[in-house]
């Protein structure tokens, strides 16, 4: 049931061009200050105390020394602004709007892109001032660092706005870490996404078409991985060999993550549903060249051109536990091998992946952006 203060948003929304996702404190943060809207008539649209709106914008001008907060109020502002003086040139505002923040359903996706990283052990969001884009790194063993994910800074500056995201330092770069308010909302995201039988982020069953497993009796669902705090991959790079170096080296580890990001960005396009089972079979024919237009189309084909290099049986390894996030138990029962076969079949396959990868996209190339 919609109460008069949410009328009033999507009132405000409407005719400011503010995107919906945008907190209710930052919209009368922003029709106080851009566009001097009185305190007591904004608590009256939104029937509240005028002391309620004082408390919000107060919060929202200390939260202004966090640079991405800084920067989502002054574009959010600019907006506004320009929305009073074109508001008769729609074609105008809307170039300005597309050129601006991201909508709903674009920050849902990234978000949920960005936030299952952010949970993983170690993992920060590193911003730079002059950077377009954020990275997603996470530290290893041993010191080391891998970036794992790549995203625009709008789609930071929404999440920060939003309290996804906080920082506790300052300088040239700014680290996040994942909020409680984060957390909570990527579980949200998770559950609607079961709902709905399109994750993008568990096993082949459940994430495409939500098929049964063919060599089970009776069949059954499988079910989602939420463990959400880290990767098998991540696990078995901080193992050991014999000689003390690490199982995985980090060259190995980024190569995993490249297939891992781009799999993720795969299901971001209008081919949601895209079946990679066929790459777990022998004789599968990978199909790269149908993907072609856009950038899940161009992240699916090089997906399906790993895939496809690497073959039967070792991209059965690669897609479950870097893709579907199966642990490595369950891959060797789910195949048939032996206990404690997969990581040194992982640990080939990583070896070849990270060499496909530097022969069709050149050195470094595993390195995500």
């Amino acid at each position: 049931m919609a109460t008069l203060s949410d009328t009033h948003f999507t009132r405000v929304n409407a005719n400011s061009g503010i995107p919906g996702w945008v907190p209710a404190e930052a919209r009368h943060y922003l029709s106080h200050v851009e566009l001097g809207k009185p305190i007591r008539a904004l608590a009256r649209s939104a029937d509240c105390h005028a002391s309620t709106i004082l408390r919000q914008i107060r919060k929202l001008e200390t939260r202004r020394d966090d640079p991405l907060i800084d920067d989502a109020l002054e574009t959010l502002g600019r907006v506004s602004r320009t929305r009073m003086t074109l508001d008769k040139d729609s074609a105008a505002m809307s170039q300005v709007d597309d050129a601006t923040m991201p909508d709903d359903e674009t920050l849902t996706s990234e978000a949920r892109r960005i936030l299952r990283r952010l949970c993983e052990t170690g993992a920060v969001l590193a911003v730079a001032a002059e950077m377009e884009k954020a990275v997603v790194v996470r530290d290893g063993a041993g010191g080391s660092s891998t970036r794992t994910a790549v995203v625009d800074r709008p789609i930071a500056q929404a999440m920060a706005l939003k309290g996804w995201i906080a920082s506790n330092t300052s300088g040239r770069i700014t680290r996040y870490f994942i909020t409680a308010a984060g957390r909570t909302a990527l579980e949200q995201m998770l559950r609607q996404d079961t709902r709905a039988g399109a994750s993008g982020f568990a096993d082949p069953r459940a994430e495409f078409g939500a098929q049964c497993d063919a060599d089970e009796a009776p069949r059954k669902m499988r079910r989602m991985r939420y463990n959400l705090a880290e990767s098998p991959l991540a696990a078995l790079a901080r193992r050991r060999d014999k000689d003390g170096s690490p199982f995985l080296p980090d060259r190995l580890v980024q190569a995993g993550e490249r297939l891992r990001e781009d799999f993720e960005l795969a299901q971001m396009g209008e081919k949601v549903t895209q079946n990679w089972d066929r790459f777990l079979t022998p004789g599968g024919d990978s199909g790269a060249g149908i993907f072609t237009g856009s950038a899940p189309s161009a992240a699916r084909a090089r997906v399906a051109s790993a895939l496809g290099d690497l073959g039967p049986g070792l991209s059965d390894v690669v897609l479950r536990c870097c893709c579907y996030l199966e642990g490595l138990e369950t891959t060797e029962k789910r195949l048939g091998w032996s206990a404690r076969s997969g990581k040194i079949v992982l640990r080939i396959a990583l070896m070849r992946l990270r060499k496909h990868y530097d022969e069709t996209l050149g050195p470094g190339s595993a390195m995500i952006g």
